[in-house]
């Protein structure tokens, strides 16, 4: 049985580990050839070789998005290769938290520029490829899914940065809905909660026990509750727009 995005081609981004690789295996369960992009190319390899063993196609991309150019041309690659682009995950993203003073600008720089600037090369370079696959794929429809955050909600002590960071990916992905929307491209937002995912280990000492004592005892989100809502959302009929889900872990508050 031909799954609900046959003959449809995706790209995620950051599917190297996590969310991405969870969401990238999901979409080709449906049928989807997807474009598995980000900087590490073993990583990258391996889950290529997962999804053609599980019976799907997957091409790799190994490219920086924070450089204009690796971004643009990774899209183009994925359009030359597999002569279309019907749905873009962006899920490339890191966290960085701590109090706003000595925090290192190093810090900060990287989250705007993954979180940001990355999202929106990636976004620029795909979104009149998405603008024609609404025309002429057999679904008549195309997607565009930003993966945020529940900072990208609510602002807390220790998350200046990546609040910042998370709420203008939503409020970017709202306007943009907004603009694309009449010619059947959907933008949605996915908002994880705690995610038992590699981000936490890219803390600085001090501050990552301190995350870690916050979340002791909880049961986290697992990648493929997240790679779940966006299969949702991009496998429902053309009428149907989901425009933003929150996924929070069941014991969390914020």
């Amino acid at each position: 049985m031909a799954g609900r995005l046959q003959d449809t081609v995706a790209l995620v981004t950051g599917a190297s580990s996590g969310i991405g690789e969870a969401t990238a295996r999901a979409l080709a369960a449906e049928g989807a050839a997807v474009a598995v992009l980000g900087r590490r190319r073993e990583r990258l390899e391996k889950l290529a070789d997962k999804v053609r063993a599980e019976g799907g196609t997957a091409i790799v991309v190994a490219a920086d998005i924070t450089d204009q150019r690796q971004a643009a041309a990774a899209v183009e690659s994925v359009v030359s290769e597999l002569g279309r682009l019907d749905t873009v995950v962006n899920n490339a993203g890191t966290m960085g938290v701590g109090p706003v003073v000595d925090s290192p600008l190093e810090e900060w720089e990287r989250m705007v520029e993954i979180n940001v600037r990355g999202l929106l090369y990636v976004t620029h370079a795909a979104v009149p490829h998405l603008l024609r696959a609404a025309e002429d794929s057999p679904r008549k429809v195309a997607d565009l899914v930003n993966i945020s955050s529940t900072a990208g909600r609510v602002a807390r002590p220790g998350t200046a940065v990546y609040n910042l960071t998370k709420f203008g990916v939503n409020g970017f992905t709202e306007a943009l809905r907004q603009e694309v929307m009449q010619k059947r491209v959907r933008v949605s937002l996915v908002e994880p909660g705690t995610v038992e995912t590699e981000l936490s280990s890219h803390l600085r000492d001090g501050v990552r026990e301190a995350v870690e004592r916050q979340v002791q005892g909880m049961e986290l989100l697992q990648p493929q509750d997240i790679a779940d809502a966006v299969s949702y959302i991009v496998t429902r009929d053309r009428r149907v727009a989901v425009n933003e889900i929150l996924v929070r872990a069941s014991e969390q508050t914020w």
